[in-house]
């Protein structure tokens, strides 16, 4: 592998010109530029970004950590979040914490390490490991909170307003004359559970149906909504309100199996707005969320604290959207036990 002094020598610059067409090419001339950049190509050499880590103390790396992999849900924040670390030249590392504390620690550490730059965090917990770092450098630590957003964590954050939309989604089916009403949330820890059932419970409240609102606690999976949603049926609900789309669909499969329709005698509106949610039968109602700005705008909120240009008490809240399809309509009475 050739040397930055062999490319030099061989372009017949220096090595501050080689480094400054390789990570800052605007400051260097055209004609020069396209010289070492043949010289570049024809040796093959590729810079030591180790050493160059060790030199600048930066690792031009982001690392990005999310709660569970295989959720489809972060798969477009991830993507979103990688095309803007692209833009702004930062490599993306990316941790499956699978709601481990401890593994949350543990991809914490890379940053106290100076393997990466800066974090973003999908999760709902601060590492502890990183507490330290926030009380030392306040506003100029590079961590960045998306999705889960909690006032009490004190760091950037890019999500959407889940108490709103939590409540549209119950108006929705109230308007359809929905008022026997199931809610299936999302673990009580989350934060999401928490705004979005308070929105939920706002919407029922204002118009008198609060008593008539039937909470259980899920845990984002479809064979939890499926267990939850059964148990609704039996008790007369007409309309389930899924805080996933994942769980939405395992509570499709639970109104099929006690032998109902859905939506003509249960209706059910999920959240997130999943790429396979059209293509669910039926076509899945639900909030929509802008999950590729999610992580993009995650990441630009992370590059301007680099830079020093950021607020770290900056708060970016995007817009949601109720996604109307085929799996509500209007209210049927349906011949059940009386509610408990």
């Amino acid at each position: 592998m050739p040397t930055i002094i062999e490319v030099a020598a061989l372009a017949g610059v220096s090595t501050a010109t080689v480094s400054r067409v390789l990570s800052q090419p605007d400051r260097v001339s055209a004609r020069t530029r396209e010289r070492v950049l043949e010289v570049v190509q024809s040796t093959g050499y590729a810079p030591n970004v180790a050493a160059r880590t060790l030199r600048t103390l930066r690792a031009a790396r982001i690392l990005l950590t999310v709660p569970d992999i295989s959720n489809p849900f972060f798969a477009s924040v991830i993507r979103g979040a990688e095309e803007a670390a692209r833009d702004a030249n930062y490599g993306m590392v990316v941790g499956d914490t699978r709601h481990d504390a401890q593994v949350e620690d543990q991809y914490a550490e890379m940053l106290s390490r100076r393997e990466v730059d800066g974090l973003i965090f999908l999760g709902h917990r601060l590492p502890e490991s990183l507490r330290p770092l926030l009380a030392r450098q306040g506003a100029s630590a590079p961590i960045v909170n998306g999705c889960e957003y909690s006032p009490d964590i004190g760091v950037p954050s890019v999500h959407i307003d889940n108490a709103a939309a939590g409540e549209d989604a119950v108006a929705h089916l109230i308007g359809l004359g929905h008022c026997d009403i199931g809610v299936i949330t999302g673990p009580p820890v989350s934060p999401l559970t928490r705004d979005r059932l308070a929105g939920a419970i706002r919407a029922a409240d204002g118009r008198g149906l609060r008593d008539r609102l039937r909470v259980r606690n899920g845990d984002w999976s479809a064979p939890s909504a499926f267990e939850h949603a059964g148990n609704l049926i039996t008790q007369g609900v007409t309309a389930l309100f899924c805080f996933s789309d994942e769980m939405a669909l395992g509570a499709i499969s639970a109104i099929r199996q006690a032998g109902l329709s859905c939506p003509e005698q249960v209706s059910v509106v999920g959240f997130d707005d999943l790429p396979l949610a059209s293509f669910f039968q039926p076509a899945l109602t639900t909030i929509a969320q802008p999950k590729g700005s999610i992580g993009r705008q995650a990441v630009e909120l992370l590059v301007d604290i680099l830079r020093g240009a950021g607020d770290s008490t900056r708060q970016i809240t995007l817009p949601h959207q109720l996604i109307v399809r085929c799996s509500t309509a209007v209210a049927e009475v349906r011949k059940t036990r009386p509610l408990k």
